[in-house]
């Protein structure tokens, strides 16, 4: 059934009003209004958001988890809500849109009906509607945006600030774009941003030798009248978490100090709403948001947490705003100040998912997209396998994605384990859709590929798996690096989050034995953090088991068993393992 997008939001509109349910099997958007995006523009200053879209420039299927642990004061408290509790939490109606957009729920259902989210195509459609009722609203780019498909790996990053360009951004904060090299950074920074006119901002990000900025740590801009300063915070921990050798000069950090110094500076100059552009990870800005004072909202992104209204913390001197906008091109953030009298006197917000269903493709855009895949469609199609399970990643233990590369680089590999990072991007899959090398790249898209097989004892195992939870589950946020677990197989364990580092895994057993800490293993990994390694990209190894395996069923994810987070945990829903 084909229709024009006028007859569509007719019959969207003529079902909503008499109450009619829509035949699920339709390919109309479900029960979306037909008023969806009308988002009425409130006071005289907007800012557009978008976060951690992974160089995803067509529409995708993205789930979210079902399990995100909040621990010591996050415990059950935005970002660590999934779900039912978080439908509760925001009056979300389930079954509705949102709900599909913001929770797990139903997932493989509820995709068939809405379809599929984000899409530059459509995301440049839905900007430039909400920017035609906000004169000089700003566009936010939060980071993460240069890497997570092929066609940005393949092309150096070139295509996503092409479509940025065109998209309007005008300011960005970085993280995963540092993996091209500094060098490559600067030359992009230099020419493509500065002939467009965008700014790149990141107050965090200082030389090694003098402390000198590397780039801009704020913009002033004026909208309407009224001065505002945007701040920029790329992620902190980028030379800890990702390869050093990228980026062998820089120095990064929170910096709490220096940024309230930028505030106050930007405050002097005039600005009568300061916004941070942020790339820490929502508990570090929810923590950094009680530390520094006069920011009047945090935009904030990495731990891709879709959250529908903003988190207000109170500091020495007023409220703060953190909003956190999801990924993947999945939502939009639109968020309206009434400036007057020299601040902020009040806001409308809304994380507005991008349906691609709902939204026509911006012709221009959708041209360019299809000029940069052109040279690489026949590689991108390759048709490696079908999937008969449903396969995705995000999740704080395992998801099936990360399960198959495991099972992968111990079936080509001959490991007794394997490691898998606990990356949070990369795409879903629905059961019964073809594994193409686009859709394994969007999980192993990286510019260090390398697959890796080392001698572990039993001890550097459980040292490894410690390290790695305590950068997910201190209680102190700002010692928290933001992925997820690394996803293990080939081992089964117990994990207690609430405990010290050195105490939270245990019960570690492989085969149905338990784990010798004097034995040596042989385990497989890939994505190594040292320079100078060596080892085929991890895309060549799992392609080249896919293609022996033809058809995927029956992934079994190895997923610990969780003590100590209680029963009726609000961040966490049915769980595969087992939980108390």
């Amino acid at each position: 059934m084909h229709m024009n997008r006028r007859e569509f939001l007719q019959l969207l509109a003529v079902a909503a009003a008499s109450g009619m349910a829509l035949d699920s099997k339709s390919a109309l958007a479900g029960n979306a209004p037909a008023n969806f995006y009308d988002v009425p523009r409130h006071g005289n200053v907007s800012f557009l958001h978008f976060t951690d879209c992974h160089a995803q420039l067509l529409p995708v299927w993205f789930r979210e988890p079902n399990v995100n642990l909040g621990v010591g004061s996050s415990f059950g408290k935005a970002p660590h809500l999934v779900g039912q509790h978080l439908l509760k939490q925001y009056g979300i109606k389930p079954g509705s849109a949102e709900a599909h957009a913001f929770t797990y729920l139903d997932f493989a259902e509820a995709a068939k009906v809405y379809g599929k989210v984000g899409g530059f195509a459509h995301l440049k459609t839905l900007v430039d509607k909400m920017r035609a009722q906000r004169p000089g609203a700003l566009l936010l780019d939060g980071g993460d945006t240069w890497q997570g498909s092929a066609t940005s790996l393949w092309t150096n990053a070139q295509d996503m600030v092409d479509a940025c360009i065109k998209l309007g951004v005008n300011v960005m904060t970085p993280h995963w774009e540092a993996m091209f090299g500094a060098d490559r950074m600067m030359e992009i920074i230099n020419n493509d941003f500065t002939k467009a006119g965008m700014d790149f901002v990141a107050q965090n990000v200082i030389t090694n030798d003098f402390g000198d900025q590397v780039f801009k740590p704020y913009v002033m801009k004026e909208m309407n009248g009224v001065k505002v300063a945007i701040i920029g915070q790329a992620f902190p921990y980028t030379p800890i978490a990702n390869p050093r050798y990228h980026v062998p000069d820089w120095s990064y950090g929170i910096r709490d100090d220096s940024m309230q110094k930028w505030v106050d500076e930007a405050r002097a100059k005039g600005a009568q709403a300061v916004i941070l552009l942020s790339h820490n990870g929502m508990d570090v800005d929810l923590k950094l948001a009680t530390r520094v004072t006069g920011i009047d909202a945090i935009f904030g992104g990495h731990t891709h947490d879709g959250v529908p209204q903003p988190v207000k913390v109170k500091n020495a001197k007023g409220i703060t705003l953190v909003t956190n906008a999801g990924s993947n091109g999945k939502f939009l953030g639109v968020m309206d100040f009434d400036v007057r009298g020299g601040k902020v006197q009040s806001y409308k917000y809304r994380l507005l998912p991008v349906f691609s269903n709902l939204l026509p493709a911006d012709p221009e855009m959708d041209a360019l997209i299809k000029k940069v895949r052109a040279p690489y469609e026949s590689k991108l199609n390759e048709k490696l396998a079908v999937s008969d399970d449903f396969l995705y990643r995000r999740g704080n233990f395992n998801g099936t994605w990360d399960q198959l590369l495991v099972d992968a680089l111990m079936e080509v590999k001959g490991a007794d384990a394997a490691f898998s990072p606990g990356f949070r991007w990369g795409t879903t899959l629905l059961p019964g859709e073809d594994i193409t090398m686009e859709r394994l790249m969007d999980q192993t898209a990286i510019t260090y590929p390398q697959t890796t097989l080392t001698n572990m004892t039993g001890e550097t195992i459980k040292t490894i798996m410690e390290d790695v939870a305590d950068n997910l589950f201190n209680a102190d946020p700002y010692y928290q690096q933001g992925g997820d677990m690394v996803r293990v197989g080939g081992i089964e364990y117990t994990i207690d989050p609430t405990k010290k580092i050195g105490h939270r895994i245990s019960n570690m057993t492989m085969k149905g034995k338990p784990v010798d800490a004097s034995k040596t293993y042989i385990v497989a990994g890939w994505a190594p953090v040292a320079e100078g390694a060596t080892g085929e990209p991890v895309w060549d190894v799992v392609a080249s088991y896919l293609r022996d395996v033809k058809v995927i069923k029956g992934v079994k994810l190895n997923t610990p068993k969780i003590v100590g987070v209680g029963k009726n945990n609000p961040g966490i829903a049915n769980y595969d393992g087992s939980y108390s």
